[in-house]
């Protein structure tokens, strides 16, 4: 009798953990991944202190972008430079040789974004809390809207990094075309700087990208609510954020269907 082979999700478990054991065996990309978003809170929650609304610091808003741009980091830019790098490698080519689905590589990608966007939001939010005067939510609708952002954030980042993926022509040049569009898209997007503070061209720009959405729904956790009157519309606009973040999510889907590559045929 023929045994039965394990599902895709099965299989997409276990290879989550693989991808968990891998990311942690590299050093520095587990230092750069998950302590480089302390290091500029650090620095940046540091020099630029002051209050930018009553009882709301500079600090204090920083915290809120760099929770978002965390889903980023660790989905987007991460995915797209290291599958150019399992492409060249001949990995990505070699495991589509094998009998597991499709689909399994992609949960296991989603399980490593998820374990390491996890490490990065409770070091951001301990950081946060101790260091820069940040209030966590004491209501429960809050906490739920917050669950939901970390989830269609990630799903989200996850799947526009394997469409962004195609990109690179190779390996080496992976981290010089994603890394410099995650900085432009961190500026634009007010992790940086305050959002209605930017030129109305920059703001217009990032409106169109998950990112600008991303920042605004963490600030609507993390800031009081009579800071939305300093946001453009003078609402957080919740349903539009999670809206424009959903339609980011088919695209994605759609586009990766469509562009990702095995090999580098």
């Amino acid at each position: 009798m023929n045994k039965k082979l394990p599902g895709a999700l099965a299989i997409g478990l276990k290879r989550g953990g693989l991808e968990i054991k891998q990311f942690f065996r590299q050093k520095e990309s587990v230092v750069f991944t998950l302590l480089f978003p302390l290091i500029l809170l650090a620095i940046f929650g540091s020099v630029f202190s002051t209050k930018i609304a009553p009882g709301v610091t500079f600090s204090q808003y920083f915290v809120a972008g760099m929770i978002a741009s965390a889903l980023v980091n660790t989905g987007f830019q991460q995915i797209a430079i290291f599958i150019p790098i399992e492409r060249d490698l001949g990995a990505l080519k070699r495991l589509r040789g094998t009998p597991m689905p499709a689909a399994s590589y992609f949960i296991g990608k989603a399980i490593v974004v998820t374990v390491s966007m996890a490490i990065q939001v409770v070091l951001l939010l301990v950081a946060g809390v101790a260091f820069f005067g940040v209030n966590l939510p004491t209501q429960a609708n809050k906490w739920a809207v917050f669950a939901a952002l970390l989830i269609l954030g990630s799903l989200v980042s996850t799947i526009l990094g394997v469409a962004f993926s195609s990109v690179p022509k190779n390996a080496r040049g992976a981290s010089a075309i994603v890394s410099p569009v995650v900085i432009i898209l961190q500026f634009f997007s007010g992790v940086f700087f305050v959002f209605t503070d930017l030129p109305k061209w920059m703001q217009q720009i990032a409106a169109i990208f998950p990112l600008k959405w991303l920042t605004q729904g963490m600030r609507s956790i993390f800031l009081p609510d009579n800071f939305a009157t300093r946001e453009i519309a003078g609402n957080w606009e919740t349903g539009r954020t999670f809206a424009i973040i959903g339609i980011w999510l088919i695209v994605g889907t759609i586009l990766a269907i469509r562009t990702f590559k095995w090999d580098r045929e």
